[in-house]
């Protein structure tokens, strides 16, 4: 059975400097119609930087949509023009100071099929230098090292309920691991 919905008509709702939402109608691979709310992004990175020590680098910072202190692995927004490894490194150097090296590809994750088309980036690496973090003017956030054992600990134990996050830990920890990395 082919499962793939067509796209009758599409209509722009709103139009933010980040997000677009989309209202949709489809049609379904019976025949009916249905509508679909979609927000595209443009796409981010996640990068879990390792010190020798095996210590990931990560961020505190306040995420409004949850109105909490989040503590995550540093990431960002793609920005047109640049590669996605070219954005997570650019985002690392921002967020924590550090220049990574060794980068490798951890994949891509999708955060909510069911109404976004948002893809992140997920990649490891090992720290090479460390220097003077510059967020950007609305970001405010604390650098934080935790060994790669004790984040395991916290996503299985539910403290880092960051999606990207928890996949690029255990992802790292399972290669780290096997020799991979």
């Amino acid at each position: 059975m082919d499962l793939t919905e067509k796209t009758i008509n599409s209509k722009e709702i709103f139009n933010g400097r980040v997000l677009h939402l989309l209202h949709d109608e489809v049609e379904l691979p019976d025949g009916g119609t249905a509508m679909r709310e979609i927000v595209t992004h443009p796409g981010g990175v996640c990068i879990a930087a390792m010190d020798e020590r095996d210590n990931l680098l990560f961020v505190r910072q306040f995420r409004y949509p949850y109105k909490e202190i989040v503590l995550e692995l540093p990431a960002g927004k793609l920005e047109k023009g640049s590669t996605p490894l070219e954005n997570g490194k650019r985002e690392l150097l921002e967020e924590t100071g550090a220049e990574g090296y060794s980068y490798i590809s951890l994949g891509q994750l999708y955060p909510s099929p069911g109404y976004t088309n948002e893809i992140i980036h997920l990649y490891a690496c090992r720290v090479k230098s460390m220097g003077e973090s510059c967020p950007d003017e609305d970001e405010f956030l604390c650098v934080e090292r935790i060994p790669l054992d004790k984040a395991v600990e916290m996503v299985l134990n539910n403290q880092l309920p960051d999606a990207k996050t928890q996949t690029a830990v255990l992802k790292t920890k399972l290669l780290l691991d096997s020799g991979k990395i």
